[in-house]
């Protein structure tokens, strides 16, 4: 049986709560804070302009060797201006739980993110997640961190 394992990022951002919680919580910005090399895009055909408890989001993405796969992640919770949650649904892992925090710090945002995963294939998805899926996943959250910088400043 693999584990579950966890990862959890910080970033404080030199803006204001209305308009990192404006872009973080709607997911046409997924692609701009995804690397390109990971070939993101919504296919999902209901409107996705706000997160709301239920939405249900379809991607394709690419994360290993360009083959591309569906992925699917359902928001659970929503608290406006404080936190959203996704969950996958369908897709590479066995466990997907994602939190999205925001709060107000002096001189500007701190950004929270909480992710708990677990892969398929028992101890080879262990392998995998020490070999390949974490560090992809620590590169993912740099990108991320480099694009905030790039669009909103560094604190």
């Amino acid at each position: 049986m693999s584990s579950i394992y966890s990862i959890t990022t910080e970033q404080n951002i030199p803006s204001n709560m209305q308009t990192i919680w404006e872009f973080m919580s709607s997911p046409r910005n997924l692609k701009t804070i995804t690397p390109p090399e990971m070939g993101f895009n919504i296919t999902s055909d209901t409107p996705i302009d706000k997160m709301y408890p239920g939405l249900i989001i379809a991607y394709k993405v690419s994360p290993l060797l360009g083959v591309p796969m569906t992925w699917v992640t359902e928001i659970t919770h929503v608290k406006d201006l404080e936190y959203f949650v996704d969950e996958q649904r369908f897709g590479p892992y066995s466990f997907w739980h994602h939190k999205h925090f925001i709060e107000p710090i002096q001189g500007g945002v701190k950004m929270t993110d909480i992710i708990h995963y677990k892969l398929p294939l028992g101890f080879l998805g262990d392998i995998a997640n020490f070999i390949l899926v974490k560090k992809q996943l620590n590169q993912i959250f740099e990108f991320r961190r480099k694009k905030l910088i790039e669009l909103f400043g560094e604190f």
